[in-house]
Order: C-alpha cells, then sequence, then structure tokens
C-alpha cells in the first residue's frame, strides 16, 4: 500500500480524462509518448476538446505513432487544431501526407529531423516543450510510477515540463532502472484500463533467413547485441538460438530478444557495461513480452539519452549492431528513412549504434537489408541515393545482403564499389558496374 501522505497526493492529482485534457491549452507545445506508451483516453479527451474548437494551435511532438494516436489526435479532422510534429514517420504521417497531396492541400506534417539520442535535448532545449502526456504503470508504495514500456525521452521531458499528465493503466508492466517519476512531479493523474497495444510478429522471406544466418556467424560468444524491429531482426534472433552467454543494450527491446532470454542464450553475464543487466529505452511486442518486462530485475529502462549515447554503447565490449537500411550507394553511404521521394520513416537510433558499436572493443556494426525491392525489380544497391544520408559512408562498417557481407572499413572507393557490387542482385550487377566507370570509381 502506498504510504498515507503519497496516496494524498495520488487523490488531489485525479481527475478525468476531460478534466486533465482542459488543463492544456492553446498553444502548448505537448509531448506524446512514443508507441505503447501513447495514453488513449488522455489523447482521445484532447482530440474531443480540438474537435469542439475548445482547443488550437497545439504542436505536437512525438516519434512512432500508432493507431492509438492515429484515432484520436492524428485524425484528418484535427490536424489544422493539434500541429503533428513527426520525428519518426509511420504509416499514419503518410497517409495524412497523401491525402492533402490528394486535396492539394499544404502537407499537415511538420518532419523534425534528429538522431534519437539527441531527442531529449532537442525537445526539452531546443523546442522548450511545456506538456507531456504518456501512459505509465500504478504508483508503488514509495509514490513512484514506472514509464514501464517506454522510458526513451518521457523521463527527461518529465523532469523539464511545467506539466505532467500521466495516465495509469495497470497492464503497463513496471519496469527497473533510470525509470521513474513520482507524484510530486506530476500534475494530473488519469486512471485507464486498458490492453497495451501489440505489435505482430513479422513473416520472416527468405532473404531473411539468409541474412540472419549470416550475422549469426559473425556473433560471437559473450557479445552485446542491439536490434531493430522487423521480420529481419526476427531472423537473426532465431539464427542466434545455439549461442550462449549473449548481452543486451538496445534502444528496442523486441520479442526476439526476450525469447533469446528465455532461452537462456542472453544472460549478460559477461557483459562489461551494467553486466547481468540487460539495458533498453523502449519497448513493443505482444502480450508476452509486456509480462515478461514486469518486475523483471535482470532487465532496466533509462532514457534513450543514455542507452543511444555511442561513448556508452562503446562501453560493451563486442557490440553488435544490427540496422536495416532502405538504400546503400557505391560508397557505402545508407539512406534508411526516405522512400519515393518522401520522408519514409527516420534516422532513429542507426547512427548512434553504428558509432558506438564500432567505438567498442571488439564491436561490429552491421547495416543489413535485401538486396532488392518491389518484389525483385529495383535494386537497393544504387549508384546514388535518392535521400539523405542516415549512416554515412566514413561510418559504415560491415554490409549484409542474402548473398553475402561486406566489411567497407579500410576499403578505397573503388574497392568498396566492387564488393558492394557483389552483394547486389546478380540482375543488376552489369548496370552498377557500368554506373560505377561512368562515376569513375574504377
Amino acid at each position: 500500500m502506498p504510504d498515507p501522505a503519497h496516496a494524498s497526493l495520488y487523490a488531489e492529482r485525479l481527475m478525468t480524462a476531460g478534466q486533465a485534457a482542459a488543463l492544456i491549452p492553446s498553444g502548448a507545445r505537448v509531448v506524446m509518448g512514443l508507441g505503447v506508451s501513447q495514453p488513449p483516453a488522455l489523447l482521445k479527451a484532447l482530440a474531443d476538446r480540438a474537435e469542439a474548437g475548445e482547443v488550437e494551435g497545439i504542436n505536437l511532438y512525438y516519434l512512432l505513432s500508432t493507431a492509438i494516436a492515429g484515432d484520436t489526435v492524428l485524425r484528418w479532422e484535427v490536424v489544422d487544431r493539434i500541429r503533428p510534429h513527426s520525428l519518426f514517420h509511420g504509416a499514419i504521417e503518410r497517409r495524412l501526407e497523401a491525402r492533402a497531396a490528394e486535396e492539394g492541400r499544404p502537407n499537415p506534417v511538420h518532419f523534425i529531423p534528429t538522431g534519437f539520442q539527441q531527442t531529449p535535448r532537442v525537445l526539452c532545449e531546443e523546442v522548450g516543450v511545456d506538456t507531456l502526456v504518456c501512459t505509465v504503470s500504478p504508483m508503488d508504495e514509495d509514490g513512484f510510477f514506472s514509464f514501464g514500456t517506454n522510458t526513451d525521452y518521457s523521463l527527461p521531458v518529465s523532469r523539464t515540463a511545467k506539466r505532467v499528465i500521466l495516465e495509469v493503466n495497470p497492464h503497463m508492466p513496471r519496469v527497473f532502472g533510470d525509470c521513474t517519476v513520482h507524484v510530486s512531479q506530476v500534475t494530473a493523474v488519469v486512471e485507464h484500463n486498458a490492453s497495451l497495444l501489440e505489435i505482430p510478429k513479422a513473416a520472416p522471406q527468405p532473404q531473411d533467413r539468409a541474412i540472419g544466418a549470416i550475422i549469426a556467424g559473425m556473433v560471437e560468444e559473450g557479445a552485446t547485441l542491439q536490434m531493430g524491429i522487423g521480420a529481419l531482426p526476427d531472423a537473426v534472433c532465431d539464427a542466434l538460438k545455439d549461442h550462449r552467454d549473449l548481452g543486451i543494450h538496445t534502444e528496442m527491446l523486441t520479442p526476439g530478444l526476450v525469447e533469446l532470454m528465455r532461452a537462456g542464450v542472453i544472460t549478460n553475464a559477461r557483459k562489461t557495461s551494467h553486466p547481468g543487466k540487460g539495458v533498453f529505452a523502449f519497448s513493443m511486442g505482444d502480450r508476452s513480452t509486456y509480462d515478461f518486462l514486469d518486475g523483471n530485475r535482470d532487465l532496466e529502462a533509462h532514457p534513450v539519452s543514455y542507452v543511444n549515447d555511442p561513448a556508452v554503447i562503446a562501453r560493451n565490449a563486442r557490440m553488435i549492431s544490427v540496422n536495416a537500411t532502405l538504400q546503400i550507394d557505391l560508397s557505402g553511404a545508407c539512406c534508411s528513412e526516405y522512400l519515393n521521394g518522401r520522408q519514409f520513416t527516420a534516422s532513429g537510433g542507426q547512427l548512434d549504434f553504428v558509432r558506438g558499436a564500432y567505438a567498442s572493443q571488439g564491436g561490429r556494426s552491421i547495416i543489413a537489408c535485401h538486396s532488392t525491392a518491389a518484389r525483385g525489380t529495383v535494386s537497393r544497391i544504387v549508384a546514388r541515393l535518392d535521400g539523405p544520408v542516415t549512416t554515412p559512408r566514413n561510418d559504415v562498417h560491415i554490409v549484409v545482403t542474402e548473398h553475402g557481407h561486406a566489411n567497407l572499413k579500410g576499403l578505397t572507393t573503388a574497392e568498396r564499389a566492387r564488393a558492394l557490387i557483389g552483394l547486389a542482385d546478380p540482375q543488376f550487377r552489369d548496370r552498377l558496374e557500368r554506373d560505377a566507370r561512368e562515376a569513375g570509381l574504377f
């Protein structure tokens, strides 16, 4: 049971979602929790106020929106009053942009390029956000709420925002680490019992399994892992089931990593930073993943400003980072966020981990992708990128496709081009050879 003083503070701050949303004035700069931590009741109440014309000019900042936001504050009907400021695009932002283009209206989604590690500073110092809304676990006996699946930028913002409005959900797991906020620092509390958003596991393709096997062959016993989301990282995890004493230091804790912990493959026992603990900034997965997180002292959540700091990442010996990309040019530069002339996702933490893993003793930074896209009709290895550089050629270490792998470090531009052409789908290699010659690479 909570201490009576803490219980009293909680009672003073407890209110309905509508009452809490009314605390957010027109013109507010609001940070919304990432992914699973987006608060359904609060966001609906805020969207209702906007649709009724009771509030306007709200600037909403966030990464990785989900259907929770898509059904409330990111609906077409309210984006003129609640202005989306995305730091990581997804299907919802792309849909809004497409509709605006079809109707000849200005793009309603404002995109802010930034690396994930820098996000807390950008939001708190550069933007100067004043309000946080997110989902947390129930208060403990000492008066602390756990940020659960999403410490990432929510914790740093909670320490600077004028208004901290929390939606307490009994389904949100309680996690450990640097991941709590005290009731005395909270403006309002809303109670809402709802199942957490679950992300279905993507079915791996043959290319994913081939790439997973190649990457697994590079992972030493006792290595520490960072994995992204999707079928390809899941395939890597599947291929690691015969390994031993692996560790976790990752921005995102995935179901694949959790399965390796359950199987005893990941023990964190040989980590050189946070030994015995798996470190993460946020998690998305299924109910089984969230249940595994709840009360698990083998895991620690920390802000992304810490987890994704390349200097912190590098403290883990034998650090292995695995990230996906959309395009690689013949010099090794990667575009991982732009597709068909539009912002598709964002840089996220890719460059953070590329640099941190390579700086690690015995570490390896791996960029992986299928050799083709659009059902085999488009090469992902190209003469020139179609969008911005997410990971510069100076930083790219190992590239993997289903056709093999290449270590680009120490290679000349000509050697890089030849190595990457060898990783391309055979149907595109002759054309890439011609492109390389025309570019004067060899």
